[in-house]
């Protein structure tokens, strides 16, 4: 399995990361994507994936930490993603959340912009919403968008999911198919094609169900593809291996 997101580099591993990669290991999981969020956070992120061939690293501006945001920012992002060309595997974490008290048209200029990045630099895009699939998908389409992606933590209805689908993108599926009352989802998720899904954590964020506010970990990746093999009609051989291929596929991740 790969863990097609998790924030290995966030401050909540800093006292044990090496034994929760170790512990994944053993728990079947191969590799494990990290997000950028932060130009702050973007050294430390490189650093650490390039001491561990199994972590692969993207790089972006999350709507979380816009109040923290310079133009510059976005120079300085072009500038890595050229630098670190066959290293860096998306642009992300970016997107859209009207969920936040941040400005809505901040959010949307600096999503389009690392859009047209991500378009130069031939990247697929990692993308965070929160009550803004509308925008997120007149987004794609002003800016004429053809690399593809993930929709991170997907929740939304089957017609959203088919959707994106038909833009060329993939459902990251994570800790919400746990928790029977995301019905939604879960009904989304079970419906559409096997070849569009990611298996996710959000470490440390977005517990499973069972784990209500406690640290996510990479070492739960499992726990989604059970419930996964709940939902659908495949095996779970079978999921495990179309999954692990559609991440290796969109993120051009080489077996190691």
């Amino acid at each position: 399995m790969i863990d097609s997101h998790c924030h290995l580099d966030f401050s909540d591993f800093d006292h044990d990361r090496q034994v929760q990669i170790a512990q994944a290991r053993q728990h079947g999981v191969t590799d494990i994507v990290i997000p950028g969020v932060s130009a702050a956070q973007w050294p430390k992120l490189i650093t650490l994936c390039q001491a561990n061939s199994h972590l692969h690293f993207a790089l972006g501006l999350h709507p979380y930490f816009l109040a923290d945001f310079q133009s510059e920012h976005l120079e300085q992002l072009d500038g890595l993603l050229q630098e670190y060309a066959g290293q860096v595997v998306a642009v992300g974490e970016i997107g859209i959340d009207l969920a936040i008290d941040a400005d809505a048209g901040l959010q949307e200029q600096v999503f389009m912009a690392q859009l047209k990045l991500a378009e130069k630099h031939q990247l697929p895009v990692i993308i965070h919403h929160r009550k803004s699939h509308h925008l997120i998908l007149h987004c794609l389409k002003t800016v004429r968008f053809t690399q593809g992606g993930v929709i991170h933590a997907y929740s939304g209805s089957k017609q959203q999911a088919q959707a994106y689908i038909g833009q060329g993108f993939k459902l990251g599926v994570g800790g919400t198919i746990t928790y029977p009352r995301a019905r939604k989802t879960r009904q989304a998720i079970s419906q559409v094609p096997l070849e569009a899904l990611l298996l996710e954590t959000d470490s440390p964020d977005m517990p499973m169900s069972g784990r209500q506010g406690a640290r996510n970990s990479p070492v739960y990746l499992s726990q989604v593809l059970d419930s996964l093999v709940a939902l659908r009609q495949e095996s779970r051989q079978q999921l495990e291996r179309q999954t692990e291929q559609n991440t290796r596929q969109l993120f051009k991740l080489n077996r190691s």
